[in-house]
């Protein structure tokens, strides 16, 4: 069984969702609840739950703000929320879990069973705390890292190193500058809205470049970049004016 707490300021919406784990995940017991950072942190204190489903719009503070403050976090964190545009601030930023309100019953069960799954295996890893980690690094300054997700666990690269990214059906191959490659489970999409605050460019559906790496542009319908390694990428026609004005503005 999974202990679970639910933290949302709308009190129609935790009960819904209550309503939900307790019809369709079984293997859910819901052992408190909270409507704001501080009563959240307080529930979570008190039942030392495996699961967190938590908002991230509360009065005085958001769910981030309770992650932050629950460090070390030793539970899963599923965000549920209305507003699509903290889906990509999660996501992207580890293998953390979410859902956008109303909440479709059937992508619950599956967050649910991802995480019953995922704690059964011996190198379980817990993806708030790589959320939190890559909250710390980016707000960092000097060299920033992000944790990439892979089949085995994670790896934690800086982002200085990563030459290029490479798009292999639904994952992602990893170039760096010491000619080492590494493939996640996650698609080229998935990584550039990660690295877009790093400056990274999509240049092709292929390929994501770190502009820091490219030694030579050659003209054509697209074009052509030479990186570091003397490896010639296409520039899709399509991205070749936006290409070339992101250049012009380094």
């Amino acid at each position: 069984m999974l202990k679970a707490v639910i933290v949302d300021d709308e009190k129609d919406s935790r009960e819904i969702l209550a309503g939900y784990l307790t019809r369709y995940c079984p293997d859910v017991t819901v052992c408190g609840f909270g409507e704001s950072v501080s009563t959240g942190l307080a529930a979570i204190r008190e039942h030392n739950p495996d699961v967190v489903f938590l908002d991230i719009e509360m009065p005085y503070g958001n769910g981030f703000d309770l992650l932050q403050k629950a460090d070390p976090v030793t539970f899963e964190t599923v965000f549920v929320t209305a507003f699509d545009s903290y889906g990509i601030q999660a996501l992207n930023q580890s293998a953390a879990y979410y859902l956008l309100k109303p909440i479709d019953i059937d992508e619950l069960v599956k967050a649910v069973e991802r995480i019953r799954q995922e704690r059964q295996r011996e190198d379980y890893l817990r993806h708030a705390s790589v959320l939190l980690e890559n909250m710390k690094s980016n707000g960092a300054t000097g060299n920033q890292k992000i944790m990439l997700p892979t089949m085995e666990g994670f790896e934690v690269v800086p982002v200085s190193t990563i030459m290029y990214c490479e798009a292999v059906d639904n994952f992602t191959r990893f170039h760096f500058d010491d000619r080492r490659e590494l493939l996640i489970c996650r698609t080229l999409k998935f990584v550039e809205d990660v690295l877009k605050a790093h400056s990274f460019f999509r240049i092709h559906r292929s390929w994501l470049i770190n502009p820091e790496f490219v030694i030579r542009y050659s003209k054509g319908k697209g074009g052509t970049v030479t990186m570091k390694n003397n490896r010639e990428l296409d520039v899709a026609p399509n991205r070749k004016a936006e290409f070339l004005d992101f250049f012009g503005r380094m």
